[in-house]
């Protein structure tokens, strides 16, 4: 019997967000990822509409990391007949309770579309019940000829490449790459013999500021709003990003880099998965871990204020000036941070800074394009506050990060698939590709499918 697989990119292809990916191997059906579209909000259309595949039939769902974009899905796929595993790492489906509650919380009340019978507190413990966290490199057994390892992607605590060998072939599936080295977790592995690589391309146009960089960027966008006596406000991702952010805002209070002034963390999802946080520091790279070793309140210094009550948020445009709001969403689509935002970019005296990346047409990414109006909660608010741009605390790696990681496999690997990447930006990486290593790269198109060949040459 002919020995090949075939992979089916379901979403997630040309564009960053709603990563679904199906392989079917050695006759089993295999879903890679099951996220969300995320585009101007979180109730995009494109979500509801039916899978291209039979969820009955799919036996097993590997998720690569807890973002809403690879699992925010999972709900709609169990209400439409999945009942097989779901694998992760252990922390991924810690961190997964949280993110899908939050999801639901969001969701459920959309009875238009009828998503309030698709998101609910069932379809939650049901997806945990189903769930099976794994060690990272631990063997995973799915058929006499195929088995799995999850290899550390450094991106969020507990991300993970999902690498399947077959037939003595490595097909591997990166999920989102880390911008190593990171603060707080290990760099991403190397992976240096896979024959077939199905990597992201969010940055593949375009490089970060250098570490060190980053920080001065940080403390100058600080040290001058605190000069104006104003308000800066941080849209962030409440997994990883505020986590990452306090880690570094801790450094600089202890070391008195910057002034002592009210900071709120006004995000209950981020309270919460910080805590989570706190009991995988295990994951965390030797740094960190010591830092938490000496420092028990790593992610809470003088001044930091968390506030999970919406009283208490409300109550932040009562705190005189200067201060600073950690809020989500990261791309300003829902969450705390709107009503901040409406509140306070009106301002010049004000500062938005933004750390991540924004989806096209989301208020996030209009905000970073400079637009002088942005529509948020239905209500046109004008925009005079500073914009404060820092690419370097992106969780993904940058074009030259991601092209060095395919460097150490380039002398094995036949086939690159690019995607989870805006179209320009997939195409520049599939052409550096071509360009700087003569590799076969291609950036594939929505629901297209190729057929791996896994025959021993």
């Amino acid at each position: 019997m002919e020995k090949t697989a075939k992979i089916t990119f379901c979403g997630g292809a040309g564009s960053v967000t709603g990563a679904n990916f199906l392989l079917e191997i050695d006759g089993k059906k295999i879903l890679i990822d099951c996220g969300l579209t995320q585009g101007d909000k979180m109730t995009d259309e494109a979500n509801w509409e039916p899978f291209v595949y039979n969820p009955k039939e799919i036996e097993i769902l590997f998720i690569t990391h807890a973002h809403v974009d690879h699992l925010g899905r999972i709900p709609k796929l169990l209400h439409d007949g999945f009942h097989g595993k779901i694998y992760s790492t252990e922390p991924t489906k810690a961190l997964a309770g949280p993110m899908l509650e939050d999801t639901v919380g969001i969701l459920s009340k959309n009875k238009e579309l009828g998503l309030d019978k698709i998101y609910t507190e069932e379809s939650i413990k049901l997806a945990l019940s189903l769930w099976h966290g794994f060690p990272y490199k631990e063997k995973i057994k799915i058929t006499d000829n195929v088995e799995v390892h999850l290899l550390n992607a450094g991106h969020i605590l507990g991300s993970a490449m999902v690498e399947f060998l077959y037939n003595g072939k490595k097909i591997v599936f990166t999920g989102d790459l880390g911008n190593s080295p990171s603060m707080l977790l290990p760099d991403t592995e190397k992976v240096t013999d896979a024959d077939y690589l199905i990597m992201e391309s969010v940055y593949g146009d375009r490089n970060h500021e250098s570490k060190e960089d980053r920080r001065r960027y940080l403390e100058e966008a600080i040290e001058d709003n605190y000069k104006r006596k104003g308000t800066l406000i941080i849209p962030t991702f409440s997994l990883e990003r505020s986590q990452e952010l306090l880690f570094e805002l801790n450094a600089l209070v202890e070391n008195s880099r910057i002034p002592i002034m009210p900071i709120f963390l006004d995000s209950p999802l981020a309270i919460r998965l910080t805590d989570v946080f706190r009991q995988y520091k295990n994951y965390f790279n030797e740094t960190a871990q010591k830092a938490m070793s000496h420092d028990k309140y790593l992610f809470d210094f003088p001044g930091l204020h968390n506030t999970l009550k919406s009283e208490e948020s409300k109550m932040i445009g009562n705190v005189p000036n200067p201060k600073i709001v950690i809020a989500g969403s990261g791309m300003s689509t829902g969450g705390r941070i709107v009503h901040h935002e409406k509140h306070y970019l009106p301002d010049p005296n004000n500062t938005i800074l933004l750390t991540g990346y924004q989806s096209v047409n989301t208020p996030g990414r209009l905000i970073r394009e400079g637009l002088k109006n942005v529509r948020i909660t239905g209500e046109n608010v004008p925009i005079r506050a500073h914009i404060v741009k820092i690419s370097g605390y992106s969780g993904h790696k940058d074009s030259d990060g991601l092209l060095s990681f395919v460097e150490d496999m380039q002398d094995k690997v036949k086939k690159i698939f690019v995607v989870m990447g805006e179209p320009k930006s997939s195409m520049f990486l599939v052409q550096k590709l071509k360009d700087n290593l003569g590799l076969e790269a291609f950036a594939p198109n929505l629901g297209d499918s190729v057929i791996l060949n896994c025959e021993i040459q």
